[in-house]
């Protein structure tokens, strides 16, 4: 007989949740947690446009209490403005053995003050959180990591080659991540730089916002290397003001995936900016896409950080004006242009 296969949970049946079960299902038994479908038949109809079926003999539940008794290992996949009550929800299930890898990019931001519901405005750090600072708020779980990297959805599930990071602080996670998830298509980096790791993919989004916008003007591949690496150079120094050694920033978790999200089509961030530079506006592209654009929030939180600490990131700032108060993208890469970048690299 083989060995029997551990039993893990996913929270969340967006794109990502059925590529993770994807991946996780050579190795482990999968239970994909869903708050709107009953069965597979339904999530394999709403999910054919990824061309992938989940097998039948993957287990869908609406019940949190359900997925956190069977499974002592457990992914979320939230966006990361539902994140804080998800955990909220599932936290009463929890117990210090159970193992949390986050799968989400974003940021968690706490409002300070009632009636603030729609308003990310003069925050401070005491206010921004990464997942892994709302787990443990929320629960008493201990081992937690974060998956991060270019993980491209529709690609993984093509079986095209990829590689991702699982982040955490105990070994035990990272090498029980990389167990789990490593396959001949895939390849599964370790470290120990969570914060690292959860800051890289949520900043990343911004600057693969900055990069459509280009795409859609046709502004070519030049402007687009250089919203890249200077995005990069804003990242490290936005991720060193977090508390980060800055070396995730330059892996897979960082530049890898910058470079995936900030050219791909498959890209929400990305396919985000292409249509704002098109014409679309804010309203039409957000009540039309699928899935969350990440990025949005980010943005928000960020700039708003940035102005809160006096931290330089002239990019993100700008994109803020484009995308929030009508900003003329043309003028905004005319001023970009005249900015006095000093160094060219003054973060190793």
């Amino acid at each position: 007989m083989g060995e029997k296969k551990e039993i893990v949970g996913i929270i969340g049946s967006g794109s990502f949740g059925v590529t993770l079960t994807k991946l996780l299902y050579p190795n482990a038994q999968t239970i994909l947690y869903s708050r709107r479908f009953k069965n597979i038949a339904d999530l394999n109809t709403y999910h054919e446009n990824l061309n992938f079926d989940l097998p039948e003999d993957v287990e869908i539940s609406n019940d949190l209490e359900y997925v956190a008794s069977k499974c002592k290992i457990i992914f979320p996949v939230i966006p990361s403005s539902s994140f804080r009550s998800m955990m909220k929800s599932l936290s009463p299930f929890l117990n210090p053995s159970h193992i949390l890898i986050h799968c989400t990019k974003g940021f968690d931001y706490t409002y300070k003050e009632l009636g603030e519901e729609n308003i990310i405005s003069k925050i401070d750090r005491s206010q921004v959180k990464t997942m892994s600072e709302v787990i443990k708020d929320e629960s008493t779980v201990i081992r937690i990591g974060c998956m991060a990297g270019p993980n491209l959805a529709k690609e993984i599930l093509a079986d095209k080659p990829a590689a991702t990071v699982i982040a955490s602080e105990f070994k035990e996670v990272v090498d029980l991540g990389i167990r789990l998830l490593s396959s001949e298509q895939f390849f599964v980096f370790g470290s120990e730089d969570l914060k690292g790791a959860e800051i890289a993919g949520a900043y990343k989004n911004i600057i693969a916002l900055g990069s459509g916008l280009l795409g859609g003007i046709d502004m070519g591949k030049n402007a687009q290397a250089m919203v890249i690496t200077r995005g990069l150079h804003e990242m490290i120094h936005f991720g060193k003001y977090f508390g980060t050694e800055g070396k995730a920033f330059l892996g897979t978790a960082g530049i890898g995936d910058l470079v995936a999200t900030a050219t791909s089509q498959n890209s929400r961030n990305y396919s985000f900016g292409v249509r704002l530079a098109k014409g679309d506006s804010l309203e039409d592209i957000i009540s039309t896409s699928r899935e969350v654009v990440e990025g949005l929030r980010t943005l928000k939180i960020v700039k708003n950080l940035a102005q809160h600490y006096n931290l330089k990131l002239p990019i993100t700032n700008m994109l803020y004006s484009i995308v929030y108060e009508g900003f003329d993208l043309r003028k905004a890469i005319q001023l970009l242009m005249k900015y006095p970048f000093k160094k060219d690299v003054d973060f190793v």
